[in-house]
């Protein structure tokens, strides 16, 4: 995703072994390649979007190319320096930004993923993790069987997903392999931020804005088993 919102890093903030699911078929409308920003505007956000090249039916997320026709580095500072203006913590977040635009990258693959470790970083998020890319693993398939492939192979014992999985995840294949699921149980921590009412889906840029390196401190989320998640109980 492209620098996400706070709860992705609360799941990596949890692992061992965090995999960047890359070969997977890009989604349009997705976090791949936009994010909210909060503004003073009306809505009290703007998309930050990166402009894609013609899409394949069916093209997988390393291998959509970024429309760089477009000014929208520009467009993405300018967005960035007017909603944060007076923020105590802006330059941090600039800072990050500017090192990402400072590359050319060719997918939007490619970019998501040096936006996350940009953030991985600024927040000492790496300590004792392992970092995986999925397109250069020896596991095919897909759906749950090759997450659950994925897992075998980094020898994990519990796998923590977002709630997205809820809708296709063979939880009972995991169990009977001996592999615990746990969903994310998001806490959505208040934060100091600009521009009215606390929202917490916007781009963790905002955190950074806000709070710098303390915001480390809002990145607690815990988790649940999944029956608990997916039932209740």
């Amino acid at each position: 995703m492209y620098f996400p919102w706070v709860g992705m890093f609360e799941q990596i903030r949890l692992c061992d072994v965090y995999i960047h699911y890359d070969d997977v078929q890009f989604s349009k409308g997705s976090f791949t390649n936009r994010v909210q920003i909060k503004t003073a505007g009306e809505e009290g956000f703007n998309w930050m979007t990166v402009p894609l090249k013609s899409l394949k039916l069916g093209a997988k997320i390393n291998e959509v190319e970024i429309d760089y026709k477009k000014e929208w580095r520009n467009q993405h500072l300018a967005l960035l320096k007017q909603a944060y203006k007076g923020a105590p913590f802006a330059a941090d977040m600039m800072t990050i930004v500017d090192e990402l635009f400072a590359t050319q990258y060719v997918t939007i693959g490619d970019l998501s993923k040096r936006s996350m470790e940009l953030i991985i970083k600024y927040f000492d998020l790496q300590q004792q993790k392992t970092f995986l890319v999925s397109s250069e693993l020896p596991v095919q398939g897909s759906s749950t069987q090759r997450v659950f492939d994925l897992v075998k192979l980094c020898k994990g014992t519990v796998y923590i997903t977002g709630h997205g999985a809820k809708n296709y995840l063979d939880h009972q294949l995991f169990e009977d392999n001996g592999i615990i699921v746990e969903y994310m149980d998001y806490r959505r921590m208040p934060y100091p931020q600009l521009h009215g009412p606390f929202n917490p889906h916007v781009s963790i840029l905002d955190l950074i804005a806000n709070t710098g390196k303390e915001g480390k401190n809002y990145i607690i989320s815990t988790t649940k088993k999944w029956r608990e998640f997916v039932h209740g109980s």
